[in-house]
């Protein structure tokens, strides 16, 4: 029987190269000091076991495409009524036929498949189709770049002592930062559950304090609370161009992209986004014709998967404009290799208190490790290029769908 690879140097081919066979979810446990606030934001914490899903397509020449999601997300429901029912049988090399009927769905399923959902779902069939062929994701994308320059992303502030809970204490863990090979900086600042937050004040001299810290040569940029008004994050932009900040991220809701538009009309800095709207790239496009940005922003997790992300980025380019891919990860990372117009990786969330640096331990190596120049190198893995410990999952189980 020929392989996937051999039968695909064979087109045109009469039928399917292979067909989906099964779509399998694993739920597991693992040690994590990542706590959640009552706000869903990350923060440093005492250990405990957190839970992990991660998802399985496999076809029947015995290619595997695995990606790793939130139980919730790919819960029995989402898999039983939506995954299978559109996938099994069908040739994952019909990737975007698959997606487009799965996308279809989400009206009708009453936005119980998620993006979130059809992000995961299809981030796993690129990366069967990387592994029957042989080859990395990002190269199959596009191959534009093996490295790209990281940005250190840091969690929200805190009221931990000697974590990220004054300007100085951000200052400070900028500094490390920079030593450890970072050439830009984005800052989460601080916000609700902490009791001061929100508060522009606040933000402004955090950032104050790390551009002192670093000096002129780093790149810096704000994530802001996502709820200040137009007047508060006008306040805190003027004070970002005066610092010579790169760009400027939600500060307000994405809803409202008038007043995006409107922000963006007066301030000379960048503004970003839309990170956290839904709405795939369609509500992307809208953001470019309504002139409600400077960077175009979209994650392979969260409007749709890896191919809606391209469409951005694409879309991005054909305005003249980057297109900033939100979030670290595998999925992310194979679409900043694949583009031109993005200029950084997020990499992160970064703490004081804890180690990046140390991977979760259902991997064997990180995805995105970091050499002392601030570069980060495409995996030469085929597929997305995890290393998964297969043998730690199958020990830790919770449960197997």
């Amino acid at each position: 029987m020929q392989s996937a690879s051999q039968r695909a140097m064979n087109y045109p081919f009469k039928g399917p190269l292979m067909k989906i066979e099964s779509v399998n979810v694993t739920v597991f446990h693992y040690p994590t000091r990542r706590v959640a606030d009552s706000a869903g934001h990350s923060h440093p914490g005492d250990e405990s076991l957190a839970k992990m899903a991660m998802l399985t397509i496999t076809a029947d020449d015995g290619s595997v495409g695995h990606a790793f999601a939130p139980p919730e997300v790919v819960r029995p429901y989402v898999v039983n009524s939506f995954f299978r029912k559109v996938m099994v049988g069908q040739d994952p090399f019909h990737r975007e036929r698959i997606w487009q009927a799965l996308a279809q769905w989400q009206r009708g399923s009453a936005h119980q498949l998620t993006e979130r959902a059809l992000s995961f779902v299809e981030q796993a069939l690129w990366d069967l189709i990387g592994n029957a062929l042989h080859t990395p994701v990002w190269q199959l994308l596009g191959g534009y770049r093996d490295k790209v320059p990281a940005y250190g992303s840091t969690m929200c502030g805190d009221e931990l002592a000697g974590g990220l809970s004054t300007p100085d204490e951000y200052a400070q863990f900028a500094e490390k930062l920079v030593a450890r090979g970072y050439q830009a900086i984005k800052l989460h600042t601080w916000m609700p559950p902490v009791a001061f937050a929100p508060d522009p004040k606040m933000d402004i001299k955090a950032c104050a304090a790390v551009r002192e810290a670093v000096g002129p040569d780093i790149a810096l940029m704000l994530d802001g609370y996502h709820w200040y008004s137009r007047s508060e994050a006008l306040l805190i932009g003027k004070a970002l161009e005066k610092l010579d900040f790169a760009w400027f991220e939600e500060p307000m809701q994405e809803e409202s992209m008038s007043s995006y538009a409107w922000l963006a009309q007066n301030l000379s800095i960048d503004v970003i986004g839309p990170e956290s709207l839904g709405g795939k790239h369609h509500s992307r496009a809208d953001w470019v014709k309504a002139g409600a940005c400077d960077i175009l922003r979209a994650g392979a997790n969260g409007v749709g998967g890896i191919a809606p992300c391209l469409k951005v980025a694409n879309l991005a380019e054909a305005f003249g404009m980057d297109c900033e891919v939100h979030g670290n990860g595998a999925a992310s990372l194979a679409v900043v290799g694949a583009i031109r117009n993005c200029r950084w990786y997020e990499r992160g969330l970064l703490h004081p208190f804890l180690d990046y640096d140390q991977p979760a331990a259902y991997l064997n190596r990180l995805i995105d490790p970091m050499d002392s120049q601030g570069f980060v190198h495409l995996p030469n893995r085929p597929g997305l290029g995890e290393d998964i410990n297969f043998a730690y999952i199958e020990a830790n189980t919770v449960s197997h769908d």
